[in-house]
């Protein structure tokens, strides 16, 4: 096998790296909390993070990252709620549903921890080094119950295998292609009709679905990337998500098994009210 000098394995490692990738080692967000004081999630409060996302998240699902950063009291209550979810232990006994509530909220409450610490920017992937420096979906660590989970693995080890898809219109990766970050905490009490909101609301938006006339259903790339997560196949992938779809006629088209799919180009541009223009 032919040599590479060290000199240039390190140009190259540089070369292929985000513009503002580098931002230093892995980093934990949260607290670690001794095992004594740890409790189940059927404890864990979320109406601090409901009242951040109130204040600082509209309706279409932008967020005030600006003023958010700018009040060193909200940026403060953001890690105390934080610290809140490092008090789980998920081996305790808990509710389904509020388990399930619980790591959407964690997963979206570090996101905005991560953009909030590298803002201003203008995309996550700004933030998703490849080889060497920060990636924020593998470097940003949440303590919860002894380990230390990072949005990739809250994603696919913890999330996906609950077995619901509808996470897909819940977990938000601070991008405009994302589903909208709903502007309110997810609660065990409330979390089958705030999921059905959720993918109500992302095929309501015109970026992310829409059907052609021809018979062709246009999707985003989230279900061409977890196509499994939907079904075995492209019909049964369409049935699950036809009752979310916006009109009667998308929903039978997708029924039909006739329907002929292409997917829609992804938007990695932040979702941050300060630069959207929707």
């Amino acid at each position: 096998m032919r040599k590479i000098p060290l000199f240039g394995i390190a140009s190259m490692m540089i070369a292929i790296l985000p513009a503002r990738g580098w931002a230093g080692p892995k980093t934990t967000v949260g607290a670690n909390v001794p095992t004594a004081q740890q409790v189940s999630i059927d404890r864990i409060d979320h109406r601090l993070w409901d009242s951040l996302l109130k204040k600082y998240c509209d309706d279409r699902g932008f967020v005030n990252y600006r003023a958010w950063k700018a009040s060193p009291t909200d940026v403060g209550q953001l890690d105390k709620y934080l610290a809140q979810l490092s008090t789980a232990n998920p081996a305790l006994n808990a509710n389904k549903a509020n388990q399930f509530a619980y790591w959407i909220n964690a997963y979206n409450a570090v996101t905005v921890k991560g953009i909030l610490r590298e803002y201003p920017t203008t995309s996550i992937r700004n933030h998703t080094a490849k080889v060497v420096g920060y990636n924020i979906w593998h470097d940003l660590l949440l303590p919860v119950g002894g380990e230390n989970f990072s949005l990739d693995q809250i994603e696919h080890k913890v999330l996906r295998p609950m077995g619901d898809p509808r996470i897909h219109f819940a977990i938000v990766c601070a991008s405009i292609g994302c589903p909208p970050l709903l502007n309110e905490a997810y609660t065990g009490e409330k979390l089958d009709a705030q999921l059905d909101h959720s993918a109500r609301q992302f095929f309501a938006d015109p970026n992310k679905f829409a059907a052609t006339s021809n018979g062709v259903l246009q999707l985003s790339q989230i279900l061409q990337w977890f196509a499994k997560d939907f079904g075995a196949n492209q019909n049964a992938q369409l049935r699950t998500i036809a009752p979310y779809l916006p009109t009667p006629a998308a929903q039978s088209l997708a029924t039909s098994g006739r329907a002929r799919v292409t997917y829609l180009e992804y938007d990695w541009g932040l979702n941050d009210q300060a630069t959207s223009s929707r």
